[in-house]
């Protein structure tokens, strides 16, 4: 019988995730695997969807909750993937706000999946800049309450995953390996870059070389789980770009230069900002943002036409009438006169309380006692 191996890799918002599971999904099916793909989010019209399809992989996408809120529909996904071209190798991307997916996600996998699968390590990755500030007890940039959700992502993770190694040095790297292997004992470790490919290979070989998984079940406060993924806005839409020919690798990147200098100036944290410019007779451009300081990443040909498809999916510590407002006022002042917007999605919306589909009754029984660990005081009240 084939078998077909699941590889989950979470993270914090803008840590890299997707870019390593397009970079992973490219050397797994040059070395002969058959390849699916599992996107997730709270709302449609996602970014990630589009451009891992242009790689010619089968991706699924459960949107509208996480994994852990839609456990049927992750599955249901699975099966989608199986139909159309069996893969040998899924990869899945749940939402970058959610935690506890040992408990919520793993135990029930573990016990629904037949003989035909198996499941690799949770893998969780973690920007190098961001575990920097952890490690250094410094700020992170994030809400008190979404640091909390990134520390239980890592508290719980199987495999840590440090991205873009690229931009420290050695002896950064070296202080940052003795304080996982001190704070986070549980987990093995590995330090790549998804951008470049750098350690790529050598943790997908260590994840599914191994069928352990989800062991490390941690106690959540989901009143500071649901504080920190409602303190952020969230905006994912569509439009149709029309008029003067353009070149759109430089609109992309002057757009989201204007978004992060005008963040940066309310100091606002961004989780992620991420567009895709489509066009009929040109590779897509994308581009990301994940921090108000960052140049952004735009990656394509700068090509220029006169119409395109723009999908953008914003995630700032802001609410999401005002993040609206903001990626509105932006994206005008930049269009003017020479383009016109036709809007052919557009939702905003801040994520309701997390509720996993596995009753709570159920979960308790998961728990496992952990030592208490300290995070920042909550400064927001329950939704």
């Amino acid at each position: 019988m084939k078998t077909t191996r699941l590889l989950f890799v979470g993270g914090f918002l803008g840590a890299g995730k997707t870019t390593l599971l397009a970079h992973a999904s490219q050397r797994l099916t040059h070395a002969g695997h058959t390849v699916g793909m599992i996107t997730n989010d709270q709302a449609p019209a996602l970014v990630d969807t589009i451009f891992l399809s242009q790689n010619e992989q089968e991706v699924a996408e459960v949107s509208g909750s996480c994994f852990c809120r839609n456990f049927a529909g992750l599955v249901d996904a699975v099966h989608e993937l199986q139909s159309k071209n069996q893969p040998s190798i899924i990869l899945a991307e749940p939402v970058g706000s959610c935690t506890d997916l040992s408990a919520t996600i793993f135990q029930p996998l573990k016990e629904q999946l037949n003989s035909g699968f198996s499941l690799s390590p949770l893998s969780v990755l973690i920007d190098v800049k961001r575990l920097g500030a952890l490690a250094q007890n410094i700020p992170t940039g994030l809400h008190p309450d979404a640091q909390y959700i990134l520390c239980k992502q890592l508290e719980e993770a199987d495999v840590i995953v440090v991205n873009k190694v690229d931009h420290i040095g050695n002896e950064e790297k070296i202080a940052l390996q003795a304080y996982l292997s001190q704070t986070y004992p549980q987990a093995s470790f590995f330090f790549l870059s998804a951008k470049t490919g750098e350690g790529v290979q050598e943790w997908l070989d260590a994840v599914l070389a191994q069928n352990e998984s989800g062991l490390h079940i941690v106690e959540v406060d989901y009143d500071r789980y649901a504080v920190g993924e409602a303190i952020l806005g969230w905006l994912n839409g569509t439009l149709a770009l029309k008029g003067e020919p353009t070149e759109w690798k430089s609109f992309a990147g002057e757009f989201l230069a204007e978004l992060g200098r005008q963040l940066d100036q309310q100091e606002i944290a961004v989780g992620h900002i991420k567009c895709i410019l489509a066009s009929q007779d040109h590779a897509p451009i994308i581009a990301n943002l994940t921090g108000t300081v960052d140049t952004p990443d735009v990656r394509g040909e700068n090509i220029q036409s006169a119409e395109v498809a723009l999908t953008i999916n914003a995630r700032a510590e802001m609410p999401p009438q005002q993040l609206e407002g903001l990626v509105q006022q932006v994206l005008s002042a930049l269009c003017g006169a020479k383009l016109s917007q036709t809007v052919l999605s557009w939702q905003n919306l801040s994520p309701g309380r997390p509720n996993p589909t596995i009753a709570t009754a159920k979960l308790s029984n998961y728990r496992l006692k952990t030592d208490i660990m300290e995070y920042p005081e909550s400064t927001a009240p329950a939704p």
